[in-house]
C-alpha cells in the first residue's frame, strides 16, 4: 500500500495549533487517516468512498480503505479452530469484551447462550468482522458442538476444575464462560469435556468474566499458534 497520510497515536491531530490548542491542554489524536493521496489503487477489496473521504473506523492499517465485506472475507480464510461461548441468561455486559477480545484473537466464532440480545457497546464495532452465533439454549448448544466435533471446555471455579496453566488444550474446542456472578451452569458443567480453572492467588474468589475468556484465548493461542507445552 502507498503511505497515507493521516495521525498516529502520540501524534498531534492536524490542526491543533491553529486550533488554540495549548502545552496544558493536549490535542486528541485524530484515529485513522485522511483521504487517499494520489491514484487511487485498483482491486475490488477497496472502498471508494472510503478512500474519497478517508477511514476512521478501528481497524489495523493492513485494512485501511478495504471495503467491511472483503475484511470479513479475509479474516475468514485465517480463522483459528476455536471457539467461544457465554452464558447470557441476564443480559451480561461482559459480552462485548469477550467479542472484542475473541475478534483479537481471530476466533472462529463466539456463541451466545440464552437470551438473544446483548449488550453491544463493549464490543467497539467489532462484532461487523467477528461471526456471532445464538443458541437458545444449552442443549442446542451442545447439540451444535458435538455436531461440529468439537471439545467443550468449560472455564470456571468447580471443585473438580483442572488448571489451564497445566491443561493441553485441544485444537478444536469451544471455551465455554459463565456470566458474572453466578459463573457456569450445571447444565454446561456437566456436559464439558472438560472444566478448568484460572490459578489465582490474591483474596477475591474469581475474576471477571471478560478477562478470563481473554486469558483461556490466550492460553489457546500460546498451545497452538507458537506451540508451547503447558
Amino acid at each position: 500500500m502507498a503511505a497515507v497520510p493521516g495521525t498516529t497515536a502520540g501524534e498531534p491531530a492536524a490542526g491543533a495549533a491553529a486550533s488554540g490548542a495549548t502545552p496544558d491542554v493536549p490535542a486528541v489524536a485524530e484515529v485513522g487517516v485522511g483521504p487517499w493521496e494520489g491514484p487511487w489503487p485498483e482491486g475490488d477489496h477497496w472502498d471508494p468512498e472510503l478512500l474519497r473521504e478517508g477511514d476512521r473506523r478501528n481497524v489495523v492499517d493492513q485494512y485501511r480503505y478495504w471495503r467491511h465485506e472483503a475484511i470479513v472475507a479475509d479474516l475468514d480464510s485465517r480463522r483459528h479452530d476455536f471457539h467461544v461461548a457465554i452464558e447470557n441468561w441476564q443480559h451480561d455486559f461482559n459480552i462485548g469484551t469477550v467479542v472484542r477480545t475473541a475478534n483479537a484473537f481471530l476466533a472462529r466464532e463466539v456463541h451466545i447462550i440464552g437470551r438473544r440480545r446483548w449488550n453491544r457497546r463493549g464490543a467497539m464495532v467489532t462484532d461487523r468482522y467477528q461471526h456471532v452465533r445464538h443458541h437458545p439454549t444449552v442443549t442446542d448448544f451442545v447439540a451444535w458442538a458435538r455436531g461440529e466435533g468439537l471439545a467443550v471446555i468449560a472455564v470456571d471455579l468447580f471443585p473438580d476444575s483442572q488448571q489451564l496453566e497445566t491443561f493441553d488444550l485441544p485444537r478444536r474446542c469451544v471455551l465455554v464462560f459463565g456470566q458474572e456472578g453466578p459463573g457456569l451452569s450445571e447444565e454446561v458443567h456437566r456436559a464439558a469435556d472438560a472444566t478448568l480453572s484460572i490459578e489465582q492467588y490474591g483474596s477475591t474468589r474469581s475474576i471477571n468474566a471478560g478477562s478470563a475468556a481473554a486469558i483461556a484465548m490466550h492460553a489457546w493461542i500460546r498451545r497452538h499458534p507458537f506451540g508451547q507445552r503447558p
